[in-house]
């Protein structure tokens, strides 16, 4: 999270991903930050998964990833 704060405030587009057990722990970190950078969580757990379970975790997520990248400024700081 801290990465992704540091990088939006020099303005360079990112977008923290996490897995979906991390979502209250991000917006609590996001909130002690002062920040409320994008975010995409895909399914948990990820440790035990295959190469190919990642892979389609990845395929899943990327659209959303994308699209938040390259969304107006202002429409990443509305969340």
């Amino acid at each position: 999270m801290h990465d992704i704060v540091g990088l939006e405030g020099v303005g360079i587009p990112s977008v923290m991903v996490a897995s979906t057990q991390f979502v209250e722990a991000a917006d609590v970190q996001a909130r002690a930050l002062g920040a409320d950078p994008a975010r995409v969580f895909v399914a948990h757990p990820i440790q035990d998964r295959t190469d190919d379970e990642i892979r389609a975790l990845a395929d899943d997520a990327v659209d959303a990833i994308l699209a938040a990248l390259v969304a107006p400024a202002a429409a990443r700081e509305a969340g």
